[in-house]
């Protein structure tokens, strides 16, 4: 029987524990239908996960030019999965979402808020 004291590394073993990771280096993704309705107005009210994305511009250097697709989304944070997975907060970058043939660059103070409470924001 374990005791509380002795340490246990590895608490999950064969899975990932971090959200996301059991995703890298699959060729899946789940766009939805209808994306082609998304344009730089109405993308605010529109779900963002499945979409593609990269971070054009950043206040923190490192999470610049990282990219790959939303899987997850919170108030404040957008879920990336490219070469690994990133969270990257929505206040301190610009993102730049690939629909179809279009590209659509947008900051990311205009996305902060759940999905459902920014179609109240208009």
């Amino acid at each position: 029987m374990r005791r509380n004291s002795q340490k246990r590394e590895n608490r999950a073993p064969r899975r990932s524990q971090r959200k996301g990771e059991a995703l890298i280096g699959r060729t899946w993704i789940f766009r939805g239908i209808n994306r082609g309705r998304v344009t730089r107005k109405t993308i605010t009210m529109h779900e963002l996960i499945g979409l593609k994305v990269k971070v054009i511009n950043s206040s923190h250097p490192g999470l610049i030019g990282i990219e790959g697709y939303v899987i997850d989304e919170t108030r404040n944070t957008l879920t990336i999965l490219g070469e690994k997975v990133w969270i990257v907060p929505k206040n301190v970058a610009e993102f730049e979402f690939e629909i179809d043939d279009k590209k659509i660059r947008i900051k990311g103070e205009e996305l902060i808020g759940r999905p459902e409470m920014r179609l109240k924001k208009r």
